[in-house]
């Protein structure tokens, strides 16, 4: 039971931990390491401080030992002569006692003795003391005592050399709790200041939040001022406005596009259901009434289904769902085909191919074919009879450059950079007067075919005096 207990809390902490607010995850993060950094520079410091004494202690008790065995080894008694040549360093005692334990010779009778020594050795000296050496803590002073047997004069001696380590045991003691009391205020000041720190910089996310929050579909103008520093949050500021930028762009297109779908659908529907009436009602009893309806409700549900044909076409366009199937292709031969079998159906016109050079592409000549019957489609419904449509397809550097034209109304030049929106439809009062209708979507479609293929387009037009329809066509050994 209280495995499971233990299990859910640990998981409720986790869960807890990663549902934080990023400050207090920032926060807590650098908390930790800027804690981690104190305990190991407070440790530092302190195995500084009490290796600095032990290992001075050490080194003079190393020192003091090989020149006193080397001295006795030389034939040297213990003498007050002994001390002739400092075999001991200063601050270094040396007692030496026979077999029985009993002192015969020392430099210091002041020093603790060697049984208050032993008595008060540790049992286990701390890990950067010399091994070899015992620790003895007296007062406040620690000490270290290292023995060594020589034989002399036909006996065996144990010379005990000690030395005071640090005589500020109790200051050593302080100064470890100081170093804790501070590792534990730096922690908490690190706490603080990285919330103070990290809610301040991160107040421009907070402020993006609650604007992100305020802004519907239905009014998406609401954009996020951009932090003063040119730094990431500016860049993010300028990053999400941009997107809210086209989101709402977006939003307006689809709008705009329902709107003009539902308006293009409702008159051919309104006129089918106009016509529907009128045969209930007389097509029954007039051959003509019926004659005439049954040709206007053909009619518009023919352009009905061109409407939704396109309409498919765009949404599947949007979707990316649209296929391409791209080939090489002689250019020179598709556009002949297609000037050919304009010439069948355009009896009103003059249609001419003008050149047409020879030149490889790469692409889908389904969609090619549409995207020129588009054009040349566009100049005969806007050419009045007896006009001209043209075509020149000529190579020019690395492109194969095709020019379809007419002498038709033209296009303003207010005007032009409009006409490849979807539903867009040049002085519609004029081009019905013309006797001239249309969906607006045909160049739409001409236009993603042209992005498929790389191609650029470019038009030339003039009101009364026509349109020419430029397109730079990428060349496969260009």
């Amino acid at each position: 039971m209280s495995s499971k207990t233990e299990g859910a809390s640990s998981f409720s902490l986790l869960h807890a931990i990663r549902n934080a607010r990023i400050s207090t995850k920032i926060t807590a993060v650098y908390a930790v390491i800027l804690f981690i950094l104190l305990v190991i520079g407070m440790g530092a410091m302190a195995l500084g401080v009490y290796y600095a004494f032990y290992h001075q202690a050490e080194v003079a008790i190393g020192i003091s030992e090989r020149q006193t065995v080397e001295k006795i080894e030389g034939g040297a008694d213990f003498t007050p002569n002994f001390w002739d040549d400092d075999p001991v360093l200063p601050g270094v005692v040396l007692r030496v006692t026979d077999i029985t334990g009993r002192v015969v010779f020392e430099n210091d009778a002041h020093f603790p003795s060697l049984p208050d020594i032993e008595e008060n050795t540790r049992i286990r000296p701390p890990f950067w003391a010399d091994q070899s050496m015992a620790v003895a803590d007296i007062g406040n002073s620690t000490i270290y005592h290292a023995t060594v047997d020589v034989m002399h004069g036909g006996s065996i001696y144990t010379l005990h050399f000690l030395r005071t380590i640090t005589a500020e045991s109790a200051f050593l003691k302080d100064m470890q709790r100081f170093l804790l009391l501070l590792t534990a205020a730096g922690f908490l000041v690190a706490l603080g200041a990285g919330y103070f720190l990290s809610r301040r910089v991160l107040r421009p996310i907070r402020t993006m939040m609650a604007t992100a929050r305020e802004i519907e579909v239905e009014d998406m103008s609401r954009r996020i001022a951009p932090a003063p520093a040119h730094d990431e949050l500016h860049e993010l500021a300028v990053t999400f406005n941009h997107m809210l930028d086209r989101l709402q762009q977006g939003f307006s297109q689809q709008q705009r596009f329902v709107s003009d779908a539902s308006h293009e659908l409702r008159t051919p529907v309104t006129v089918i259901l106009g016509y529907s009436d009128l045969l209930a009602r007389w097509g029954q009893t007039d051959g003509e009434v019926l004659k005439e309806g049954i040709s206007s409700i053909r009619s518009e549900a023919e352009n009905m289904q061109q409407l939704i044909e396109k309409l498919l076409f765009l949404a599947r366009a949007d979707q990316k769902r649209q296929v391409l199937h791209k080939e090489n292709l002689e250019l020179s031969e598709l556009v002949e085909d297609v000037m050919r079998k304009m010439k069948l159906v355009t009896k009103q016109h003059t249609v001419t191919l003008e050149k047409n050079e020879s030149g490889t592409i790469y692409a889908d000549p389904v969609m090619m074919r549409q995207m020129m019957r588009i054009f040349l489609e566009n100049s005969a419904k806007y050419t009045p009879d007896g006009g001209h449509i043209t075509a020149s397809c000529v190579r020019h550097g690395k492109f194969m450059l095709l020019s379809l034209g007419d002498d038709g109304i033209g296009i303003a030049p207010e005007e032009q950079s409009k006409v490849f929106e979807r539903f867009y439809r040049v002085d519609t009062s004029r081009t019905k007067a013309e006797g001239v209708s249309g969906t607006g979507l045909g160049l739409s479609i001409a236009t993603w075919i042209a992005e498929q293929h790389d191609i650029h387009i470019t038009m030339d037009s003039a009101l009364g005096k026509g349109t020419t329809i430029h397109l730079a066509i990428p060349l496969v050994d260009g």
